[in-house]
């Protein structure tokens, strides 16, 4: 158990949109510390998205985001020697966390040629409900279902 609860930082809006959830994605893009390489990613990526939608890149990235967001996760908890997988809702900042961390593990396993064409291949694909993320998304919330039976184990 921790001493006392951790500090949320706050994290400041990015140059562009002047969007603190931008920040947060570019954040969980980034490797090694390289801030303004990830947001250069980030801006081309939305860039070629409403290039190809001819629509507004920000709201399907958003609308992406939403689609790829879970409501319910399971979670293993021994019960008398045996384990079951109990399904229990997440709070929030978890449930955008997860969306962000799985939309941009997905992109990078793509098979484009640039990291901005992996993600914004995997925004658009999740943007109309398909694609890997939302097939995680799914995968999650059937595995919560078919659990549904042990829900009274939690605690």
């Amino acid at each position: 158990m921790r001493r006392r609860k951790a500090k949320k930082i706050e994290v400041l809006p990015d140059p562009r949109f002047n969007d603190k959830v931008v920040t947060k994605f570019v954040n969980n893009l980034m490797l090694q510390g390289k801030k303004s390489t990830a947001f250069g990613i980030f801006y081309d990526a939305i860039d070629r998205v409403s290039e190809k939608t001819k629509e507004e890149g920000l709201e399907i990235w958003r609308k992406a985001l939403e689609n790829v967001t879970p409501a319910v996760e399971v979670r293993s908890r021994r019960v008398g020697g045996a384990t079951f997988q109990i399904p229990s809702p997440i709070r929030d900042a978890r449930k955008s966390s997860m969306a962000m961390k799985w939309l941009i593990g997905y992109s990078r396993s793509r098979n484009e040629k640039t990291m901005a064409e992996k993600l914004a291949g995997e925004i658009i694909a999740a943007s109309k409900g398909e694609g890997a993320a939302f097939k995680k998304k799914e995968d999650v919330h059937r595995m919560a279902e078919a659990n549904k039976a042990f829900s009274h184990f939690r605690f």
